[in-house]
């Protein structure tokens, strides 16, 4: 009896000792990026930094604001388009195919998410960017580009999460719904969403996350211009993205300036994160 206590404490101990390795790694990336950004933020200023329109490290400008503009329009862009996909997709699988077709299906999407994200870049440059230029005009690789690589890359983690909360919901909640006479589609609206709304929204999060921090697909689609996009056929430059591209050959106050681009981009993921997590804590309050 005691060998069996001890060997339940000691799996307890090592895995919070795994738990809190991990945040102490979390940590460690922070603080260094922290270290390295925040030098630069004191001496040029935060709010030189954040709104000036300018990115010209050679001439000593270091200006960021249209690629927070490009992020933001990126990341809605992606979530415009995958979201509402991915919800619907996994309403489909849940509530109107048999049982065995969903369990094929569902593994073949998580498939996609294991797809690296320079093939999803690479078809875009080849087949979406000439289509739009064609189509609608502009250089092809655009914020337009961007946001449909975006959606479609997110649409596994949405679709996943959102089968599996929607899955979680007790069939009793279909069956008085259905008793009361509601038809199927009034009970998978009125009844089974708002029962996994939580789920749902965390899945939407999670996505939102993967678009705002996707790097490789964004340089190959996006054009990468540092501009204020006027339209969605402009090319856009995303602060992911300036930071992969220019790391490698940065030295000195340009350098330090892309850690502070890291400082504002973490921080403003932070934001969004503590933002959706409130929302979903008062849905659940709610119910």
């Amino acid at each position: 009896m005691k060998s069996h206590n001890l060997r339940e404490k000691g799996v307890q101990y090592l895995l919070t000792a795994l738990a809190f390795s991990a945040l102490f790694g979390l940590l460690l990336i922070a603080l260094f990026i922290l270290k390295e950004g925040l030098p630069f933020l004191t001496q040029v200023g935060l709010k030189d930094f954040i709104f000036a329109h300018d990115w010209e490290p050679q001439s000593g400008k270091f200006g960021i604001y249209p690629m927070i503009i490009a992020s933001l329009w990126v990341t809605f862009g992606a979530m415009l388009i995958g979201a509402p996909l991915g919800i619907a997709c996994a309403v489909f699988l849940t509530e109107f195919v048999p049982r065995p077709v969903m369990h094929t299906i569902k593994p073949m999407i998580e498939l996609l998410a294991g797809i690296p994200s320079v093939i999803y870049g690479f078809i875009g440059v080849i087949v979406l960017a000439p289509l739009i230029r064609t189509h609608l005009g502009g250089p092809g690789l655009s914020l337009l580009a961007a946001s449909i690589i975006l959606g479609i890359m997110i649409l596994p983690t949405i679709i996943s999460i959102s089968t599996d909360a929607i899955n979680a919901v007790p069939n009793s909640y279909r069956e008085g719904s259905r008793a009361l006479g509601a038809t199927r589609w009034q009970t998978v609206y009125m009844v089974v969403l708002k029962a996994a709304r939580s789920g749902i929204i965390s899945g939407v999060i999670l996505g939102m996350g993967r678009a705002i921090g996707e790097t490789m697909a964004v340089i190959m689609v996006a054009g990468n211009a540092v501009k204020v996009p006027g339209t969605a056929l402009d090319s856009v430059r995303t602060l992911t993205a300036n930071i992969a591209l220019e790391m490698g050959y940065a030295v000195g106050l340009h350098r330090s300036a892309l850690f502070a681009t890291g400082v504002v981009l973490f921080i403003f993921i932070m934001l969004l994160n503590t933002l959706a997590s409130a929302f979903v804590k008062q849905e659940i309050r709610r119910r």
